[in-house]
């Protein structure tokens, strides 16, 4: 079977990427999923009366707006629940808000004072140069107390390798930590900043997030192939399996999958991932939050989803914790083993140089695991939307010159 897109599976970004294509009049592609169902990451089951995120708590983010339109135009807004984030965090005996440095508040003045000496102390507070490994990036921007009792274990947690062995480049995002706010802050006994991301956000009333993404693939169905495992990529002629050819070839699963005839084993063993495991318990939420972080390294968990805090009528939390350190199974049990990209500090030279490779074969890497990049659903659904266009007018472009 020959078609001119040949996409490689059904998460958010293949089916970003198929569905605008779709809208853009092209008729001529493929999606082929290794699962009997769409979703990727993002799907949802029904579990003890209500849907639970198989994949790990996924928000849909309200800052991009062409994101909102084009998943609106599946599942209509007024079908979501619009939420201002509440989550907190457990250090010890203490809960407070999040983001942590933000918070330092909350904690007892004699903490708080520690704190306050840990940041002014903290090298990047004095400009010293910019650590390259992420143990020492950590205390440089966050002095030594927020590092020791909240980062480094937390992450410890949910990336379980060397942390030495993570580059920085993508902490950046982590805000600055100023003495001076912080110190206002303590005083005021009031936060200060504002929410790195999903600040706000939507969620579906009724169901898992993961219906959005059933709803796309529905408006799709003829034009994919489930229960179809990619083991094989031929790039003489882009042949996936020996059965299914592309002229381009849009690859959201990870490079692990399968073997190339033009040899990617070297590069894809060096790419690195997490796995994660989601437990649900029926219980009450514990904590009057969406969901909470736990930095405590006694806990094999590191995050908790309220989920009776976020679809309505459900009950019940679950907890999400990686596979490596798993020793108790909850009221059900999934397994991920393809979650978290790891950020290593070869990462970008490896994924830059097998992309540029690839691409050179008219296949492209797109979303988490095709850029190999922790992001989020709506800018996987962005960078699958702007690629769409991108192929679509370059092609037009090339049959009119």
């Amino acid at each position: 079977m020959r078609v001119k897109y040949l996409i490689l599976g059904a998460g958010p970004a293949g089916l970003a990427f198929a569905a605008t294509l779709s809208k853009l009049g092209e008729t001529s592609f493929v999606i082929l999923e290794k699962n009997n169902e769409a979703g990727g990451l993002c799907r949802s089951a029904e579990c003890d009366g209500a849907a639970l995120d198989i994949g790990g708590g996924h928000f849909l983010d309200v800052r991009k707006k062409n994101v909102l339109d084009f998943i609106f135009s599946f599942m209509p807004q007024e079908e979501w629940n619009f939420y201002k984030r509440n989550t907190k965090i457990v250090v010890g005996k203490h809960t407070i808000g999040y983001p942590f440095e933000a918070n330092i508040w909350q904690f007892p003045f004699e903490e708080q004072v520690e704190y306050l000496e840990s940041i002014a102390k903290a090298s990047f507070s004095r400009r010293e140069e910019n650590p390259e490994r992420f143990m020492e990036w950590i205390r440089w921007k966050l002095g030594d107390r927020i590092a020791e009792n909240y980062m480094i274990p937390y992450n410890q947690k949910i990336w379980s390798c060397d942390l030495n062995d993570l580059g920085t480049y993508w902490l950046e995002k982590l805000p600055d930590v100023s003495f001076r706010e912080t110190l206002a802050s303590c005083l005021k006994r009031a936060p200060y900043g504002s929410i790195p991301a999903h600040a706000e956000f939507y969620y579906p009333q009724k169901s898992g997030y993961g219906e959005v993404f059933s709803r796309m693939a529905e408006s799709l169905k003829e034009h994919i192939r489930y229960d179809c495992r990619v083991s094989k990529l031929d790039c003489d002629d882009n042949r996936i399996n020996d059965v299914f050819t592309g002229e381009y070839v849009i690859n959201t699963i990870p490079w692990h999958e399968f073997s190339s005839s033009v040899g990617l084993e070297g590069l894809t063993e060096q790419l690195k991932y997490a796995s994660i495991d989601i437990d649900y318990y029926s219980q009450d939420s514990d904590v009057d939050a969406h969901w909470t972080y736990y930095a405590d390294p006694d806990l094999t968990y590191h995050r908790k989803v309220h989920r009776d805090h976020i679809i309505e009528g459900a009950k019940g939390f679950w907890t999400e914790t990686n596979s490596k350190r798993r020793k108790e199974i909850g009221d059900a049990h999934f397994e991920n083993q393809y979650a978290y990209p790891l950020n290593t500090l070869e990462k970008p030279k490896i994924i830059g140089a097998l992309l540029e490779k690839m691409r050179k074969r008219n296949v492209y890497g797109l979303g988490r695991w095709g850029e190999w990049e922790h992001l989020n659903s709506d800018v996987v659904i962005e960078h699958g939307m702007k690629l769409a266009h991108e192929l679509v007018e370059w092609g037009d472009q090339k049959s009119t010159a």
